[in-house]
This record gives C-alpha cells, structure tokens and sequence, in this order.
C-alpha cells in the first residue's frame, strides 16, 4: 500500500488540526513585528493554505494587537480565528471582542500551573489558580462557544495538580485543552506518557481535544509536537519558519511535512496544502526580517540543494536515492529559468511561480522592473538576486519612507558626504550631510531628514551571490525605547542597500510609536 493510500484510510478520529500561531507567538520574536497589512497579508495565506486555526495575537497587549485581530476576525474567509487571553476578566472580554465577528471565534485563555510559576510569576496558591480556571473559561464560554484553556509551563506542573486543572477547565466548557512546552524543557518520551497518564486519569477527557505547543529551546519542537501527537494530542500549535519566543516554535512546515512523508509512523491527516509552504515561508521571513537559515529542514535554500559529486550521481539516476519528498510538494519546482535583460514578463513570472511567490499585477510590475534594472547592471541574475529584490518589495510597499536618490562622495581625502532625497508621506527631502565614512554620512542625512532617538545596534552587510557585481544585503536592526525592529535590503550598491535597509527599521519603529504597542505580554 502506497503513503497516499495510507493517508486515504486514516479514520476521522486521526484528523489533526493545525493551529498556526505565527501572529501571536511568532511575532513575539524580538524585532519581529509586523504592520496591519503584513499580517493580514500572513493571515489570508494561512487561511488559503488549510491552517485550520489562526492564532491572530494578544488583543488586550496593545490597541494594534486588537485591532489586528478584529481585522483578522472580519477577513478570514474559512479557518477559525482565536484570540489569546490571561485569565483574567478584562483579557477575556477584550479577546471576545476582538474575535466576535469571525466566522468561527474562539477564545484561547490560560493560566501558569507549575510551581515555579505561581510561586514566583503569579504569587498564588493552587487553590486561587484552580479557581481562576474555572472562572476565566466560564467567561470566555459566555463570548463564545469554542474555549481553548492552556495551563502554561504544563509539562513543568506536577501531575495531580495538573488533572484538575483540565477537568475543571473541561468542566466549565473548554472546548480544547493545550498542555505546553513552554520552556522547551520536555523529551518526546516524557511528553508522550503525559498526555497519555492525563487523558487517562481525568474522567471528562473525552469532551476535550488536546493540543500540543512546543518551543525549541532544546531542538526537540518538533519531536516533542509528533510525540504528543502519539499521546493522544489532536491539536498542533506551530509557526511558519519555527519563529517565536527565544529558540523559537515547533515548524508547522516540519510537523506537517513530517506526517505527510512518514505517514506509516505517524498516521494522521490535515488540512494543509504542502504545496504553499515554500510561499508561505518566504512572505513571513520578508515581513519579518528573519531570513530562513540555508539548510532548514523543508524550506531551507539548500532543502533540494546537491552538491556532493556522489549525490549529484545518484539523484541523476534516480532522485529517490537523497530525497524523500519531492521539491514540488512543498512549492518548489526543479525547473531552472535563467533570468536577465532579455527575459520577457512570462518568464519572470513563472520564476516568481518556481521561487514561491504570488504578486498582484502591481507587484509584479514593480519586480519585473527592478529584475530589469539589476540585470543591466550584473552580469548573471541568481534565484538568490529575484528572493532579495522581491522580499524587498513586499517589506516597502507599505513604508511611509523611501530612498528617492542617493550620492556619495569618499575615499581618502575627507570629508566623506552623502546626498540623500527620501520620500516622506509623498513629498521629496534632500539634505547633504558628512560622517566618519560613506556609511556615517548616509545614516547622518537620514537623521537630519527624519530626526529620532532610535539606537542603531546591528549594521552587518554580505553578499547575496558571489562575485563582485554581487547584490549586496544589509540587515540593519534599530532600538528605541526598549524596543527592537530588524530590516534589510538588497541591492548592488552597498550604501543604497544601508539606507534601504534602516529606512526599514525605521519605518516599523514609526508605525509601533504611532500605535503605542507596547511589548508582548504573553508567554505560551
């Protein structure tokens, strides 16, 4: 029997719902916030792809968090949109709110069960933490009928004290119960007999789906999320990329990826369409500024990638011999189309179909200029040189500040000065400033133009290909009132590639001063 005819016969009982927390728990990233319009951007991708819950973010946090979330809950056309809470009567209500107009709304609240959490984060008894259980998801059921309790720091709570928790979350109507990694702290092992001893000894249990939310700070998420799933567990809590708080997530395009591949050892299904996970990965690491390390398992530059000249032998013979999954099932074709000055738009935009990416007519028109522009002015166009162009262009289309010209003069004999034109709200600044060098300078007349008190605390430049017409990508990650936002930019010229890059940063300090958001206040 082939995977595919394993995966037809799975009973219903093995569907597994995916919960993609990207916007709530993976946004948590430090200096990974995104605007309104990218994370509706991420949301509609998700809800077209088969998530089958989107976690939309923390609505009492900030009035940009609820106001997201509400946006979210009007837009998504298909999945459930929930909203998280602490347990307390003022996050209940204000996620109810936010959530009310969604198709399907569901409120996720939780509360710290382990006993250094209540100990030394809540200060409260068990008696007092049991109570707020009850009381928390009683009030969110009076919202809507789809709770979703967590006890946080679960796989840290001490058995006993843990069972009642859920029964008493299940008997107030939780609809699912998540049992977290928090910390990253379990094995696969461990977390496997948990979720067995407490579906076991809890007598209501199978009023409940259970869930699984992993974090990485081991490297086990994603082992940790299967073995769950071998427990019993039925809800995967994961992220685009593996992003979120300190070592990150469980990957949604891992866990997935991994039932649909080894479906004899993990017999489940979900809703996912594979195909939109390359996609699906690019447009968060460009709205984030978090890139995709090279050999990350699935979407990783170097997933498909063969160089050894013994690999290289055998996928020539047969492509079996070093992949197990096709690139095609994940969104990447092995279709290689050469681009430069020469190549018309239906070629570009098959590449655009190849790489991952979906543009609007608008877009589209944009990339195809820029690709045009560098091919004029490099010899060789990479996949790598159309990923950093593009990405650039989905990360500007919203900023308020763009590069209009820049002029530098340096070199030996100082002075080094930069002319610098910015479009600020449509109208056009120019300003001439000096500086310790061609860098220095470019920053001074961006300061001079659009005066802040942001810190600069990273500026790191390196090649996106090789050679000395390469691209050049620079990360620029800028700091302001104990916040931090991370942007780069790509282009030939290093120094409109600088600015480019902390324009960006800039940009997204605006739009988080502008909505006073303040830093995330959940843990999960």
């Amino acid at each position: 029997m082939t995977a595919q005819n394993d995966a037809a016969a799975v009973s219903s009982k093995d569907r597994v719902l995916i919960f993609d927390t990207t916007l709530r728990d993976g946004e948590q990233s430090p200096g990974a916030s995104m605007t309104l319009e990218e994370k509706l951007q991420v949301a509609d991708l998700l809800d077209e792809m088969g998530v089958d819950i989107i976690e939309a973010g923390f609505p009492i946090a900030s009035e940009g968090d609820f106001e997201a979330v509400s946006e979210i809950a009007k837009r998504v056309k298909r999945a459930t949109v929930a909203g998280l809470a602490r347990a307390g009567q003022k996050d209940v209500d204000r996620a109810g709110e936010a959530v009310k107009r969604a198709i399907r709304p569901r409120i996720h609240t939780f509360i710290s069960t382990s006993p250094v959490h209540m100990k030394h984060k809540l200060q409260m008894e068990p008696a007092k933490v049991l109570e707020m259980v009850t009381a928390s998801v009683t009030r969110a059921r009076n919202w809507v009928e789809d709770v979703e309790w967590s006890a946080e720091d679960g796989t840290r709570t001490e058995i006993d004290f843990l069972c009642r928790c859920v029964e008493a979350a299940i008997n107030a109507g939780a609809t699912t119960i998540n049992i977290p990694d928090t910390v990253g702290y379990t094995t696969p092992e461990e977390y496997a007999r948990l979720f067995r001893t407490v579906r076991e000894r809890v007598p209501n249990s199978d009023k409940a789906i259970f869930s699984v939310h992993c974090h990485n700070d081991l490297g086990m998420a994603v082992a940790n999320t299967l073995a769950g799933l071998q427990g019993g567990a039925r809800q995967i809590e994961c992220t685009i990329n593996g992003i979120g708080e300190r070592a990150g997530n469980a990957a949604l395009e891992e866990v997935v990826m991994a039932i649909k591949t080894r479906n004899d050892a993990f017999p489940y299904s979900c809703s996912i369409d594979t195909t939109m996970l390359t996609r699906a990965s690019k447009l968060v690491a460009a709205v984030t500024s978090f890139p995709v390390q090279y050999n990350k398992a699935i979407v990783g530059r170097n997933a498909f990638a063969h160089e050894s000249g013994i690999h290289q032998d055998g996928m020539l013979k047969n492509t079996e011999t070093y992949e197990i999954m096709t690139p095609e099932s994940v969104g990447v074709s092995k279709t290689s189309l050469v681009m430069g000055k020469h190549s018309g738009r239906h070629a570009f935009r098959e590449k655009l179909k190849e790489l991952g990416y979906d543009l609007g007519e608008n877009a589209f028109e944009d990339a195809f200029k820029r690709m045009k522009d560098l091919a004029d002015r490099k010899k060789h166009v990479y996949d790598e040189d159309i990923e950093a162009l593009v990405d650039d262009e989905i990360v500007t289309a919203h900023d308020r500040i763009k590069v209009v010209a820049l002029t530098v003069i340096a070199g030996t004999q100082g002075p080094q000065l930069a002319t610098l034109t910015l479009d600020v709200d449509g109208a056009h600044k120019t300003i001439q400033s000096s500086g310790n060098g061609p860098v220095d300078a470019t920053f001074n007349a961006i300061h001079a133009l659009v005066p802040h008190e942001a810190r600069l605390e990273l500026y790191q430049v390196h090649a996106v290909t090789e050679g000395t017409d390469a691209q050049a990508e620079v990360s620029v990650r800028l700091s302001e009132d104990g916040k931090s936002v991370t942007a780069k930019a790509a282009d030939p010229d290093t120094l409109v590639a600088s600015a480019r890059a902390y324009l960006g940063a800039l940009n997204k300090l605006m739009t988080k001063r502008l909505r006073g958001k303040p830093e995330a206040l959940a843990a999960g």
